[in-house]
């Protein structure tokens, strides 16, 4: 039986890599800084924004995740990041209105922050400008919106290139630079994907490189090498549903259904808190790694295949 992995467009797959750096779970650290991505020269982020990367990047607790979001925003309006987490949980919950919202409000926050902190500033302007992008193709359709969301991607990776000149080897910067150079290679022919994985590899915290690599890998069809980098992520974070997910994932891929089954068991004892649609992917690969047709897979995890 060959797996079955729903189709997604390269954009999408950059939104979802890219928000991967943001919404997957944080690394294991002595204690929680001020600054999870930097152990040396810590910028301001704060701690309401804090316990909003706890719940969500180290427990994988979306649901959580949100309420807190709200705390932070209130308590730390000036922080980029917390309008990108906002906006990529209303993505994930196909609210576009708030998407586009909280797109547009990450956007803001990042200008702001250009006069205290430009890396940053420039950064996240750069995750504002993508999340904007992807609401044009949610909203408008592939045919349409492409156009504009490739402009708009041109704005990206200016945006991330200024960050660059300001500090080419920061972490936070080679994590969803990382991201997005690696996708570029799995989808885009004579690109080099071994740079990209150097750049993650200077990501911090490692868990979240580690993440990154194993996604970029698995996607490359280097399954072996995949496996590696989600166990090391797991070594870090070996309660969190998104790697557990991820590497039952890989083992389906390497059509080892009877190593990935209790995997899916694992990752589905947390489906409370996670996504709804990531729940029932993950039935809809446990159902098939059992070995149930494609169609009747569909109809047990409520997936659409179209």
């Amino acid at each position: 039986m060959a797996p079955q992995i729903l189709n997604r467009s390269i954009y999408r797959k950059f939104l979802g890599s890219t928000l991967a750096a943001l919404l997957v779970g944080w690394g294991a650290i002595p204690a929680w800084g001020a600054d999870p991505f930097r152990v040396n020269q810590p910028h301001d982020i704060g701690p309401a924004s804090e316990a909003v990367f706890k719940a969500l990047f180290y427990e994988g607790d979306y649901s959580a995740a949100r309420q807190l979001a709200r705390t932070a925003i209130a308590q730390e309006p000036q922080e980029p990041i917390n309008y990108a987490i906002t906006a990529a949980l209303s993505y994930l919950n196909n609210d576009l209105d708030g998407l586009l919202q909280q797109a547009r409000l990450t956007q803001q926050t990042a200008d702001a922050l250009k006069g205290k902190d430009p890396l940053r500033g420039h950064l996240y302007k750069a995750v504002g400008i993508f999340l904007e992008g992807a609401h044009v193709l949610q909203t408008q359709g592939i045919t349409r919106g492409t156009p504009t969301a490739l402009r708009m991607l041109q704005q990206v990776f200016s945006e991330l290139g200024a960050a660059e000149k300001i500090n080419p080897t920061d972490p936070e910067l080679s994590l969803l630079k990382g991201f997005m150079d690696l996708l570029i290679a799995v989808n885009l022919p004579f690109a080099n994907p071994d740079q990209a994985i150097a750049r993650l590899q200077n990501g911090y915290p490692t868990y979240l490189s580690h993440r990154g690599i194993a996604i970029g890998l698995r996607d490359l069809q280097r399954y072996d090498e995949a496996l590696v980098e989600v166990n090391k992520a797991l070594k870090a974070a070996p309660t969190n549903p998104d790697l557990i997910y991820l590497k039952a994932q890989i083992l389906f891929l390497k059509r080892d259904m009877q190593a990935s089954l209790p995997l899916y068991a694992q990752a589905l004892a947390y489906a409370d808190q996670l996504p709804g649609a990531t729940v029932r992917q993950m039935r809809f690969e446990e159902c098939l790694a059992e070995g149930v047709e494609g169609p009747i897979c569909a109809e047990r995890s409520g997936i659409n295949q179209g």
